[in-house]
């Protein structure tokens, strides 16, 4: 049986997209063009990569939180309602 974590997904098909600049000698920058505001600074493109999924995530959280529209990614709508089934399914 195979798992479907549907956030998983969404943040890794969006980290497929990142794009990521040299600025210096010690300095990346790395973004996500389709998730407006998402944006890292780090001094090695590793910590980059990191700094900007977590970035992303706290993004996702905060624009659920507030019903903000968020993108669609590889065919991933986190905007839909969720489906809600009664208790008395289980």
């Amino acid at each position: 049986m195979t798992k479907n974590y549907i956030l998983s997904e969404y943040i890794e098909q969006a980290m497929e997209m990142a794009e990521y600049d040299k600025l210096g000698e010690n300095s990346f920058s790395g973004r996500i063009p389709t998730c407006k505001g998402v944006i890292a600074f780090s001094p090695t493109l590793r910590l980059c990569q990191d700094e900007l999924r977590s970035v992303l995530e706290d993004w996702i959280l905060v624009g659920l939180k507030l019903s903000h529209s968020l993108p669609v990614i590889a065919g991933i709508d986190l905007n839909r309602e969720p489906i809600r089934e009664s208790m008395d399914a289980l």
